[in-house]
């Protein structure tokens, strides 16, 4: 059962709503937003005089089995970092190198790519990786990295977190975490990192379905952070001649059946350097919230991932177009004015 209270209900009423539930038994979570409204969760239905005089917007005895993450009790959410708007009207832009390899590299790519137009910063500090042999990151040392880089350009960064025991460590420094596709079913560091209270970038698992994805956000919106941004990262294919398949129908799908935002990740979707501009383009047409690319001024020195990685001359191209095709698609624009037929020639 969902009931869902608006901004300014009763608190008195929801907290007496839990003690009933906790009463018969029944497990239940409250997930609070920035806008005053309330979603609760109940594993079971709750008796009809448990709800007598509530004052609730709306009752779901059945609805889908990711409670809080669906779109059956919320229109779409805006998940703030810092002063960046996942959800709202533009896209948001997030880029960085793949690996943080040293303080100048970091600080000189940050101020790079927010020259492109990113608004925020990506780099690993912990890096997962197929081989043991290949570099796993600089560790802690690479979070003071990302700190100085954020301090020389205010943009703030996410990084990603790999096990529970370094939840406390990385949120310390970062301003988002993220979960990668490796470990989108680890479900004791998503449980530990919602419970960091930072936001969370959630990425999709190599072969999850939309409802695994979205099951893996229950986890977070359970622990009471409703501070969550979806990203599609490619899923495995058959065709070794891309790295990954970066599957679009899963933006539409998911923001219908989610209100949670959805970005996108071109860079690990197809493995690719020259194919991560169409897709880039494709994924904000297919209504993505952002972009989280991989970038930087030298991509062929690269110590990870140099053959996905772009030029921030690249990344600047794919800003004005993305920002261009996000004002064509804007229900508040023309599509016939001579800026939008001119679009494709940007």
């Amino acid at each position: 059962m969902i009931i869902t209270f608006e901004s300014g209900a009763d608190t008195t009423s929801i907290d007496r709503l839990r003690v009933e539930a906790d009463r018969l038994g029944i497990g239940n979570r409250m997930l609070r937003f920035d806008d005053g409204s309330v979603i609760a969760g109940f594993d079971r239905t709750l008796p009809p005089d448990a709800l007598t005089g509530l004052a609730a917007s709306q009752i779901l005895p059945t609805h889908r089995p990711y409670m809080l993450a669906s779109s059956e009790h919320r229109d779409r959410s805006v998940v703030w970092v810092g002063d960046v708007a996942f959800g709202a009207d533009m896209p948001v832009l997030i880029a960085g190198p793949c690996v943080v390899e040293s303080t100048e590299q970091m600080i000189e790519a940050a101020i790079a790519v927010k020259a492109a137009g990113a608004v925020m910063l990506r780099g690993g500090a912990f890096k997962p990786r197929t081989s043991p042999y290949s570099f796993q990151g600089h560790g802690e040392t690479a979070l003071q990295m990302l700190v100085a880089a954020r301090d020389a350009t205010g943009l703030p960064f996410v990084t990603e977190v790999l096990e529970p025991d370094q939840v406390d460590l990385v949120a310390a420094h970062a301003d988002m975490l993220q979960i990668g596709a490796r470990n989108m079913a680890n479900t004791p560091l998503l449980k530990r990192a919602a419970r960091s209270g930072k936001p969370i970038l959630l990425k999709r698992g190599f072969s999850a379905t939309i409802d695994e994805w979205l099951m893996a956000a229950e986890y977070v919106l359970s622990e009471g952070n409703p501070n969550l941004v979806l990203c599609e990262r490619g899923i495995r294919g058959f065709d070794p001649a891309l790295r990954f398949n970066l599957d679009l129908n899963a933006v539409p799908l998911a923001m219908q059946l989610s209100h949670l935002p959805v970005i996108v990740d071109p860079s690990h979707g197809t493995g690719v350097r020259s194919l991560v501009q169409p897709m880039a383009l494709a994924g904000i047409a297919a209504g993505a919230n952002g972009l989280i690319v991989e970038a930087q001024p030298d991509p062929d020195a690269a110590m990870c991932d140099g053959y996905q990685t772009i030029s921030t001359d690249e990344l600047a191209q794919i800003n004005r177009r993305v920002q261009r095709l996000a004002a064509a698609l804007s229900d508040e624009v023309d599509v016939a004015t001579p800026d939008a037929r001119e679009l494709v020639r940007a």
